[in-house]
This record gives structure tokens, sequence and C-alpha cells, in this order.
């Protein structure tokens, strides 16, 4: 409502006679078609204007009042039209409040001067004693926490980011707090220096402050009983849950932080579920998990991981039912910059962490097993690509994400073989194959870095590496005709090495023309640089397809791609991938066997495996 009046001098009077105030009834203006009579108790201050109050509005299912204000005080307050405002214990100042909102037995709700709402602070993630990495605002991704955090040592950089925040921020910042439509506030205690987008819910919530929320219809936020929240950023689709304390933190979409669940300058990108436990300094990438009260994450980079319950490893054997814990899709990031095994079972992992916290190259041995046997860290390559973990994880990603198609920020590539895995497994062979060379194949175990590898792993890890290669070589060709092209790319762009960003797979060469082009001003502000993210995403097919072409040339020892060659590659394609799965069920036979599984169960993801060959062609 943008027309306001003053209120004739009849109004004034039924206001007093309703035990209303005001310090200037000349500083009250209401819309058009305003009525007093469902204003009682209530005191102004300031300049206040006020919307049409005609509906009535459901507190609770089944029950209904009458649109108004009701024992309360408010000091330069817009409210817009049909809320119901009642039981404010000490006031509310300084607020924009829209339309169909309920705000009811709360204490204070305010913005004081020099508010932030959260935005354009700079906490340390990785490092909890270092200099500020991340500067937390309201459309920070994955993709852009991760490129701050890899490039903070490159001064220039960090520096242009940070401006390009700071002028986003001075423009977009509003004066004083806002509150949205259709949102619901009951039994809160102090919200201060908070911007509450639509549909959003507070009910029970004992301190907001300098907080942004931002709710939308598709993908509404609930803050829940006890939940203190300072300094911090919620995105769509969240829930804030039972007594959970948190500062100077970025929660990305359908993020759920619940069960006293603590943390501090953290990060949680995209269908993250926390409870019980802590964070502090962790940047917790797409679908990281913490279910346990003894997890501490801390100083790392985690994503597509759930956090085992750190002296209890039982749950990791869960693996063709409900449940699947341990399983590393992208890897973890340590604060030294080393990765763990991607994707890795954890096993008896605590043994073994001191040890591969030191080597970063065994990164390059990806979808293994690393197990403790004694003082003996034992490695088990590629042994994970043909588990029943996997395979499910492979289909369940997918599905588990609930975010609104409106609002998904963080990019997330779900591709489980791709030039990034892929280039990964070819470096595995590699090392696997000078293993072999420099010990010969007369031996029993080979040895490397501290770890020890059985020949019979090491021949089998050649063979699942391989199955993988064919795989994906298969299913990029098939892909690439039915797009309509499988000759020679058109650009060289996605040849060489790929990369990570949390959910954004992109070639290297990319990632560096990305900073080439901030450093230079090419890209100017902060949204251009968000939209070259999407850009690239866009564009990962062709990419692929220009990593890929040379490596099935290379693979096959080709010159070009003909007719003869793609049938023969298909054929190879379809052979892998039944030998994929014919591992994948003796895995879970195996696990039958052992008794951990019902009949049912294994039944159905038998059939499952069955129907995996209506995806050959």
């Amino acid at each position: 409502m943008s027309n306001y009046r003053h209120l004739t001098q009849t109004e004034i009077e039924i206001l007093e006679h309703n035990v209303c105030w005001a310090e200037d009834w000349q500083r009250v203006r209401v819309a058009e078609g305003f009525k007093p009579y469902n204003f009682h108790r209530v005191m102004f201050y300031g300049d206040i204007q006020l919307g049409e109050f005609r509906k009535m509005v459901e507190v609770s299912k089944g029950f209904v009042k009458h649109s108004g204000i009701n024992d309360a005080t408010l000091r330069n307050v817009t409210v817009g039209d049909d809320c119901l405002i009642e039981r404010v214990g000490n006031y509310i100042n300084n607020y924009t409040i829209g339309n169909d909102c309920y705000i009811s037995n709360i204490c204070t709700l305010e913005t004081t001067d020099d508010a932030t709402y959260g935005e354009g602070s700079v906490i340390s993630v990785l490092n909890e004693m270092g200099d500020g990495n991340v500067t937390i605002f309201r459309e920070l991704n994955s993709q852009m926490a991760s490129f701050m955090v890899k490039y903070n040592q490159d001064k220039v950089l960090k520096q242009t980011l940070q401006q390009m925040i700071e002028d986003e921020l001075r423009v977009t910042r509003p004066e004083r707090g806002t509150i949205g439509n259709n949102v619901k506030i009951v039994n809160a205690r102090d919200i201060t220096n908070t911007i509450i987008k639509g549909d959003c819910e507070i009910s029970g919530a004992a301190r907001l402050s300098e907080c942004t929320i931002m709710s939308s219809k598709d993908a509404s936020v609930f803050i829940g009983t006890g939940v203190i929240c300072e300094n911090s950023i919620i995105c769509d689709g969240c829930s804030i849950n039972n007594s959970v304390k948190m500062q100077d933190c970025f929660v990305g979409e359908a993020c759920q932080i619940t069960n006293g669940f603590t943390a501090e300058a953290s990060l949680f990108f995209a269908n993250s579920y926390m409870a019980n436990g802590e964070a502090c300094a962790a940047f917790c990438g797409p679908f990281s998990a913490s279910h346990h009260k003894s997890s501490l994450l801390i100083g790392g980079e985690f994503s597509f991981y759930n956090a085992g319950s750190n002296t209890n490893f039982s749950n990791h054997a869960y693996k063709m039912g409900p449940l699947h814990y341990g399983t590393l899709e992208r890897g973890t990031k340590t604060a030294s910059g080393s990765y763990i095994l991607m994707p890795a079972t954890i096993g008896a992992f605590s043994v073994c962490f001191g040890k591969l916290m030191h080597h970063p190259d065994t990164r390059s041995l990806p979808f293994s097993y690393l197990m403790a046997y004694g003082d003996d860290c034992y490695l088990v390559p590629g042994r994970n690509i043909t588990t029943v973990g996997l395979y499910r994880d492979i289909k369940k990603w997918p599905k588990r994400d609930k975010r609104s198609k409106l609002s998904r920020k963080s990019i997330i590539n779900f591709d489980w073989l791709s030039p990034f895995t892929v280039g990964e497994i070819q470096q595995g062979i590699k090392i696997l194959e000078n293993l072999r060379s420099a010990s010969g194949d007369n031996v029993t175990t080979y040895n490397f870095h501290e770890y020890v590898i059985n020949a019979s792993s090491l021949r089998k890890g050649l063979k699942y590496y391989d199955i993988a290669l064919r795989i994906y070589m298969g299913a990029v060709l098939k892909r690439a005709q039915k797009e309509g092209y499988i000759g020679q790319p058109v650009s060289t762009v996605g040849k060489g090495r790929w990369v990570d960003l949390s959910g954004l797979l992109l070639p290297e060469s990319e990632e560096q023309r990305l900073i080439d082009d901030i450093k230079s001003g090419v890209l100017d502000n902060i949204q251009q640089v968000l939209d070259r993210f999407s850009e690239i995403n866009n564009r990962y097919s062709d990419y692929r397809w220009a990593w890929s072409y040379q490596m099935i040339l290379d693979y096959y020892h080709l010159d070009e791609l003909d007719a003869a060659a793609c049938e023969r590659i298909h054929e190879d394609y379809v052979r892998a991938r039944r030998a994929w799965i014919a591992e994948i069920r003796k895995d879970a036979e195996k696990e039958f066997a052992m008794g951990d599984v019902e009949q049912e169960v294994f039944d159905d993801f038998v059939s499952k495996l069955d129907h995996e060959i209506d995806y050959e062609n």
C-alpha cells in the first residue's frame, strides 16, 4: 500500500475509546479503506503507516481471529493489509511488515543503527584461527564460497571480490528491517536487525540477531523452538529447530539443522542435514550430513558426506537397506589441503587419518577402500566402484534434492563418472601400472608410500578402473549421438585437467579464465561472477565432449570416430556395464549371506539390477 491518508477525527476517537494512544496522531497515516475497530491497547510512536484490516486470520487450525493490532507498542512501523499483531511484550521499532502476517506473543522486534542483516561479514572456514576467507551475502552459493576459499591467497582476487560484494550490498541493503507477506512469528523473544522474507514461520525462537531469512512461497523457512541465530543467513526451504545455536554461518537451500546442533563460522549448502553435533570453521558442501552427538566437523571441506559417530563404525556396514553411511561421493578436504580418498568407505579411518593427510596424491586412487590391520594401512584400489553402496548413492542423490526449482543457487552435478573423476581414475591406473612395473608380478604386496596394496587388490583395481572407463566412454558417446554430434569438438575448451568447485564440475582452464576476467575487470560485479558459474555449467556437455573425444581416440588408438569405432565402443560399454552390475550383485549376495538384510529388501534390490539392461541403448 503506497497511498496513505490522515486519520479522521472520528477514527481517532474510536481508537482512543479502545485505549489506543499516539505520540502524534498526525504522524499515523492509514490506507484509504482503513477501519479503526480492531485496534485495542496500542501505543503509536514516530511515523506509523497502517493498511486495511478486513480479513480473518487463522491462528491455529480451525481457530480464526479478526485481523488488527492488540496490546502492542509500535514506533516507526509500516504494517501491510490484513495482519494480526497482538501481545507484543516490549515493542516493534523501525520495521516494515508485509501483508497477511500473524505476529503474536513476542518480546522485541527492532532495527537499530548500522544493521547489516548478517551480510558482508568475513568468516574463516577450514582454519578456525586464520584470516577470514569467505564473505557472507544472500546470493552466496557453494561455487562462490569454494572459489573464495581456494584462492584466498590471491590478494588481488580476494580484494576485488570483496569490493564487488560491498558494492552490491551498498545498493541492496534496506534502511530498516523488513518482514515479507504471509509471515508467522509466534512465541519468540528478541528479533533484531533481521530481514524475514515471505512465507516464513518462526515459532518459539529465542533470539535472531543480524540475520537474513530467504524464505519464499514455494520454499518456506521454519525457525523453531529455542533457536539462537546471530549474524547468519538462512536460505529458501530450510528448517532450523530444537535449540540450535548458530553464529556467523551461511545455511544454503533446503538444509535442516536441528536437535541442539551448534555451529560457528561454518557454511552449509544445498540439502545438508545437521543434528546433535557441532561444526566450527567447516565447509559443508551439498548433501553433507551429521547425525551424532560425538561428531565435530572442524576445519574440513565436505561434500556428499555422512559423518560417522567417531568411535562407532558399525553403521557403515548397512549398505543395501535404507541407510548408507560413510560414502564420500566427491571427497573430503582437510585443513592442510590434502584429500581423503573419494569415494571411500571410512572403516577404521581414525587409525589411518594421520598418515593419509600427508599424501595428497592418494587422491589419485579414487573409489578406494582404506583399512587398518594393526599398525598397517591397506589400500584396496577401486573397490568402491562395484559396491552396493555406490550403486545406491548414484541413484539416491538426485532424488534427495529437496530444493525448489526456483531456489537452486548452488550448482550440483550428479555425474559419478565425469572428466573430473575419470581423470583421477586415469591417474590411478598409471600409479598401479607403475607399481607393478617396478616390483614385477611375482610379489604378494606392493608398497605405495606408507600403505600396503595386496597383489590381488592391485589386479582387481585395474580391472574395476577399466570397467569404469569403458562405461564412461560408452555413456558419453551415447549422449553425444543423441545430441547430434560425435565428430571433432568445435572447441578445445574442456581439454586438460578438470576440477570440482563444490558441486560444479568444470575445466581448470575455465576456472583460470574466470580469475583473469575478474582481475582484468571484464566481470565487474558479483552477479556477473555468479552468472559465469551458471554459464560454465550450461556448457558442461560441450566441455565434456571436448575432453572425452581425445580420451576415446587415445584409449582405442583411433585417428577418428567412424561408425565401426562407435559400434565397438558401444559393445564394450554394454559388456562393461554388465560386468559392473554382476560385481554389484555379488556384493549384494555377500551382504545378504551375512544376515544383515531381509529377503524382501534383497529381492527388491536385485530386481533393480535386473532392469539395468533397459539403459544400455
